[in-house]
């Protein structure tokens, strides 16, 4: 009996052992299938978080698109009714199906407030016309970095003091010849002697003209600053490459030349079309106008022929002195800021201050440079004449892009064209390399669902 007994335990055993086998290898398996599922359902998170992100940056992308439309249209608009291009809150959070977009612009008049709008490109000096002295007088600019300017956008070999041609830039690492052709871009400044982001940049690396945290800490945080408290920006925001007009008048009708005799008899025209004849042959007699048309610019003519501002503001856009058919660089002195009008000839503090104050007080008297002879005395009007225009054709727009859920934001640098009429896009480029320029509220609040006008308004 007990071998019996013995022979049922010993089965008994056995089959206790196999059924903790199949249990521990039960568990094993369920831990192994819980811990795939795990993966599996951590894989299918990561993708689906990838394609929101994907499709958020797709709708950045389509945002982008439908502001530089925006923009076109609006521009458009301004054009047929001879009105102002643009007003701030024209381009702030504007709706693009469930996205919004801005268009940006530095505050050149504070650096803790956010501007919005286009900017005039006919406001800055621009980097291929400007002489030697105007260039140097630019807020931040190097004796050594206007020269190199010079030396690289010339035709010939010559190397300006301080400056560079071929032989410098050959021995550089990289090294590359001199372009002796105008700039394309104003950030092709940096391939120059003498430039670097510091001095184009400035603090204000992300390019928003507002003082953000990170640039007055000192040294904590990229980019290096004085901590002053104060947005000690570069040259950026007054520099230009694609200012330019046609030589015609509002009509489109090519100006008279009154510095060549061949314009003489059209001079005498207009001005007889436009006064009694005999004030007409008074005004040609004081100016000399029939016998020896040799003027300045048309300030200086304007000065020699007695003509009263009134008188003068009648003709001043259909007369020149340039032969050109094209005029690169004028500055726009209705809008350029005070830092660019420093840079015309002749002209201290006092003068750009005056025509600032002028052109605020006479906002509705501002259709041709004759203003500003009543804002400047003789000498300085007429130094500046031949560097001055009222029109402005090319507009730049920084436009920032954000998805409906605040998971995804573009930035682009567009350049627009207005000469012949409709807007042309001539430089498009992703500024998305900056980052995020705005208030970090409001990606925070699409993100948690919250409506962005609330967040908006509370911010102004």
């Amino acid at each position: 009996m007990r071998p019996r007994a013995f022979g049922r335990s010993e089965s008994r055993r056995r089959a206790s052992a196999r059924a903790g086998t199949v249990l521990i290898v039960t568990i094993w398996v369920v831990l192994v299938l819980a811990g795939l599922a795990m993966v599996f359902a951590r894989s299918m998170r990561v993708a689906a978080a990838v394609s929101a992100n994907h499709v958020a940056s797709l709708q950045a992308e389509c945002i982008g698109d439908g502001a530089l439309q925006y923009i076109v249209a609006k521009l458009t608009e301004a054009a047929e009714e001879d009105a102002e291009e643009d007003t701030s809150d024209m381009y702030e959070a504007q709706e693009v199906g469930k996205g919004y977009f801005w268009v940006l612009r530095s505050n050149l008049e504070s650096d803790r407030e956010f501007d919005f709008g286009l900017a005039d490109e006919a406001g800055k000096i621009n980097l291929n016309s400007a002489s030697l002295e105007m260039l140097q007088r630019l807020p931040g600019m190097t004796a050594e970095l206007a020269a190199s300017i010079i030396d690289w956008r010339d035709e010939d070999s010559d190397v300006t003091t301080g400056g560079a041609e071929s032989e410098y830039y050959l021995l550089q690492s990289d090294g590359y010849q001199c372009k002796n052709l105008p700039l394309e871009t104003v950030d092709e400044i940096l391939l120059i002697k003498g430039a670097s982001e510091e001095l184009l940049y400035g603090e204000d690396t992300n390019l928003n003209g507002y003082l953000d945290d990170h640039e007055n800490d000192a040294d904590e945080s990229e980019p290096p600053d004085n901590h002053n408290g104060r947005l000690d920006a570069g040259f950026y925001d007054y520099v230009t490459v694609y200012s330019t007009e046609s030589n015609v008048d509002a009509e489109g009708t090519a100006r008279i030349n009154i510095a060549d005799t061949s314009g003489v008899s059209d001079l005498q025209t207009l001005l007889q079309e436009t006064f009694k004849e005999e004030r007409a042959l008074e005004i040609m007699m004081n100016s000399g106008a029939s016998s020896n048309p040799s003027f300045t610019n048309i300030l200086d003519f304007y000065y020699r022929s007695q003509m009263t501002a009134e008188e003068f503001a009648q003709v001043a856009d259909k007369l020149t002195t340039s032969s050109e058919t094209t005029l690169p660089g004028l500055v726009n002195v209705n809008t350029a800021p005070k830092e660019v009008l420093l840079c015309l000839p002749g002209l201290e503090e006092t003068d750009a201050e005056a025509l600032v104050s002028y052109r605020e007080a006479n906002s509705d008297s501002l259709d041709s440079i004759a203003w500003v002879a009543e804002a400047l005395d003789q000498e300085k009007a007429v130094g500046i004449g031949t560097y001055i225009t009222v029109r402005s054709y090319q507009y730049s727009a920084d436009v920032i892009c954000l998805s409906g859920n605040g998971r995804a934001y573009k930035r682009y640098r567009a350049i627009l064209d207005m000469q012949g009429g409709s807007p042309r896009v001539v430089y498009w480029r992703s500024l998305t390399h900056f980052g995020w320029p705005l208030q970090p509220e409001i990606v925070a609040a699409l993100r948690k669902g919250q409506p962005l006008t609330s967040v908006v308004l509370s911010m102004h």
